[in-house]
């Protein structure tokens, strides 16, 4: 069979979405790992050792442990959100379109902090351990959803080819040439 150009250029073949194709990979699935073993940490530290810590710091670094402490827990559990939304997609329990939905309710936004230089140094060495990884994780998740929804929004191609509607009619026009 002898395929023209014409004919390869018609091929309608729907680009790969990067979201689909990450969220069933094992970058993903490590990712995903990842997510949930820092959260199980961060859970174990800020009810063992952390809550003890924060008894023995003085009252104004007592309360900056209780502001960063809330501040990552509401990140870690957007994190935990986005990555069990991603999972449901790749596992097929929900589509993307209802994901998207579920993503307007729940966030993925940075949180800035009030917390000065001084103030930081004076929190335990395991919170600021936890408040850098929570952090880098948060900024990977939040770059993997600006690719995933902006290869979704991305413009489709027009369903005709121009340039192949062109080549065409001039063969149809002049015939074919060989």
């Amino acid at each position: 069979m002898c395929v023209n150009e014409p004919d390869v250029i018609q091929l309608d073949v729907d680009p790969v979405r990067f979201g689909q194709s990450f969220v069933g990979s094992e970058a993903f699935k490590a990712l995903f790992q990842e997510g949930m073993e820092l959260i199980e940490e961060t859970a174990a530290y800020l009810d063992g050792p952390g809550r003890e810590e924060s008894r023995h710091l003085p009252r104004q670094a007592s309360l900056v442990y209780a502001s960063e402490s809330m501040r990552l827990t509401t990140r870690l559990m957007q994190v935990a959100s986005w990555l069990l939304l991603q999972r449901a997609v790749a596992e097929g329990e929900i589509t993307a379109d209802q994901a998207q939905l579920e993503k307007n309710r729940v966030r993925l936004n940075s949180q800035d902090t009030a917390t000065t230089i001084a103030e930081y140094e004076g929190l335990p060495v395991r919170l600021r351990e936890l408040m850098g990884l929570a952090t880098r994780l948060h900024a990977r998740i939040l770059h993997l959803e600006r690719l995933i929804t902006e290869a979704e929004e991305a413009p489709r191609p027009p369903a005709s080819n121009p340039v192949a509607a062109q080549l065409g009619m001039l063969q149809r026009a002049f015939g074919a040439v060989e």
